[in-house]
């Protein structure tokens, strides 16, 4: 009897061999050739799923935005799960804002991925049509939400600061000018102005 083939399993296969790929070389020097070999696949199989090098990186884009989705998710119910009291305001902002941090290989491919996929997107109209700012308008709705309920002044000014220091931090630790430890180390030390303990 012959195997029965899983097609996501086949197409998440692919994505992440994208992934890898653009991470090592850049997303501009990305093939379907480059990714069948990446993959280990043929580039026929590469093409029977996603039908053209558009349609694998608008796909990779969406896995990319689930993805984050999902970390930002674990890193909450990590800090819910760490205390037995429900996590305040504070946990809450900072286990989002940590993962703007690169600090392992999953991480450090996705942000340096997602960051040539935004430049790119500054002159590619169908990335561009792709709501490729729905998942940071709604990071940012997070944050507001939080930020309010933590009764802090100003939420909307607070929730754009803190995602333009947890991405330039994300950014200095992708450039080799600070290590994960050291980008973390700000992002507390402002974290810890802005909720003082009482």
């Amino acid at each position: 009897m012959p195997k029965l083939v899983d097609h996501e399993e086949r197409r998440a296969l692919i994505i992440d061999a994208l992934l890898r790929d653009a991470a090592r070389t850049g997303l501009h020097a990305v093939t379907m050739r480059s990714v069948a070999e990446e993959a280990g696949v043929s580039v026929r199989l590469v093409q029977y799923y996603f039908h053209t090098k558009e349609q694998l990186l608008l796909d990779t884009l969406t896995r990319l935005g689930v993805r984050m989705g999902e970390r930002v998710r674990d890193r909450v119910r990590a800090a819910e799960a760490s205390s037995t009291a429900p996590p305040s305001p504070r946990e809450i902002v900072e286990a989002v804002l940590l993962e703007a941090v690169p600090t392992d290989e999953e991480s450090r491919t996705f942000h340096l991925v997602y960051t040539a996929y935004a430049v790119l997107s500054v002159t590619d109209p169908a990335l561009a049509a792709r709501s490729f700012l729905a998942a940071p308008n709604e990071m940012e709705a997070f944050l507001v939400a939080h930020l309010t309920a933590a009764g802090l002044p100003e939420p909307d000014h607070e929730a754009v600061v803190l995602l333009a220091l947890s991405a330039g931090l994300g950014l200095s630790v992708l450039l080799g000018q600070r290590t994960p430890e050291a980008a973390t180390t700000v992002l507390h030390h402002h974290l810890s102005r802005l909720f003082p303990t009482p």
